[in-house]
């Protein structure tokens, strides 16, 4: 049964290759790129994908862009910074997706970060709804942390997808600050509030958490580099929701600082 697969893009060079490297058995693979201005559309076309390009308006729209475009019934979603493994690679070669049971298989996704694929702890496999039948499955609109909304049964896969985030601390940093203004302006709209105290008093929990109940502690440098960071994320996305209430309430510009 041929399967669709929907990436999307803006300047993914450095990870593109390795990518579509282990999608050569694809007859469909379409890429959504958000104007990309490094090599990844040379990159894509060498690879013979079917390139489009739309401005980036959300992780879910460009997402389905991608699946209303797909020609095949059954759609792989995966990002351009993941890698299906040789064993996820055969068994959806194996699937007998025309008589399956299920409308939607979920697929567990690992780490890499500073060269490290987390071997301990939910960063080892934490699963994901990725490849689903496009007549009833889609993403919802989340601004961040978007997922398949599907109607029907579901299964698990075997195979790994190694996801790998981040370049290096730079790049985990950018990205970081881009997925807190998102997660904080979700909130936000949802009419959510916080206070300072509460900000300070959740960084502590928020790196146990991470470093020890979720056990990166066994992951090595990477994991505790990996843990620190995760709670900054969390940090620096309440502080910014707490911004957005304190100028909303007062009616403050937007360029105020936060704390006068």
């Amino acid at each position: 049964m041929p399967i669709s697969v929907v990436i999307i893009t803006y300047n993914e060079e450095r990870n593109l290759p390795r990518t579509l490297e282990q999608l050569r058995w694809c007859d469909d693979v379409i890429v959504v790129d958000s104007y990309s201005q490094d090599r990844t559309l040379e990159i894509a076309h060498a690879f013979q994908c079917r390139v489009v390009q739309q401005r980036f308006e959300g992780y879910g729209l460009q997402k389905n862009h991608g699946i209303a475009l797909a020609k095949h019934d059954w759609v792989l979603s995966i990002d351009a910074d993941e890698v299906l493994s040789q064993e996820l690679q055969h068994e959806l070669q194996q699937l007998d997706l025309a008589h399956s049971d299920y409308q939607g298989y979920f697929v567990s996704i690992r780490h890499v970060f500073m060269n490290k694929a987390f071997r301990y702890g939910k960063g080892s496999a934490y699963p994901k709804l990725r490849l689903f039948h496009k007549k009833t499955g889609q993403y919802n609109l989340d601004q961040v942390h978007e997922k398949v909304v599907l109607n029907g049964p579901t299964t698990h896969l075997k195979g790994l997808i190694l996801h790998h985030s981040y370049h290096d601390l730079s790049h985990f940093v950018r990205k970081m600050n881009d997925y807190s203004e998102r997660a904080a302006i979700q909130m936000f709209q949802q009419g959510k509030t916080n206070s300072l105290l509460g900000i300070l008093m959740k960084i502590p929990f928020y790196f146990f958490k991470y470093y020890f109940l979720n056990l990166n502690i066994l992951n090595g440098k990477a994991g505790f580099i990996w843990s620190w960071q995760s709670t900054w994320y969390h940090t620096l996305k309440y502080l910014k929701l707490y911004e957005m209430n304190r100028q909303s309430s007062k009616g403050s510009n937007k360029g105020d600082s936060l704390i006068q």
